[in-house]
């Protein structure tokens, strides 16, 4: 890529980053909140299913905007959330450093 092409793509990046930024907010919210009920032991499973669904879209949208850790960890939740979090006495933890982690990686991009 030339190098006078550069700025022109950075600038569209991070135009495209801050229209999906509020989505990508809520996504982790959902995320914080699925992690929270789940050390509560309130997880439905309608709200496992929107974290997992969640997690899906933030790990592609992330790895767009060159947020590799990111996409790697919403990958990791996504896989937890497939499965039955509630059987597992560490997922909780987990889930919750996640979303933290992810939480840090949103708002640092910004």
């Amino acid at each position: 890529m030339e190098s006078t092409q550069q700025p022109f793509l950075t600038e569209a990046l991070d135009r495209l980053w801050l229209q999906f930024l509020p989505q990508m907010e809520e996504r982790v919210a959902a995320l914080e909140a699925a992690s929270s009920a789940l050390a509560a032991g309130r997880l439905s499973i309608d709200q496992r299913g929107a974290a997992n669904s969640a997690a899906h879209k933030l790990a592609g949208v992330l790895g767009t905007f060159g947020l590799t850790k990111g996409t790697i960890l919403a990958r990791e939740a996504e896989i937890i959330y497939s499965g039955e979090p509630e059987t597992d006495p560490e997922a909780a933890s987990r889930l919750h450093q996640i979303a933290e982690q992810l939480k840090a990686i949103v708002a640092s991009r910004k």
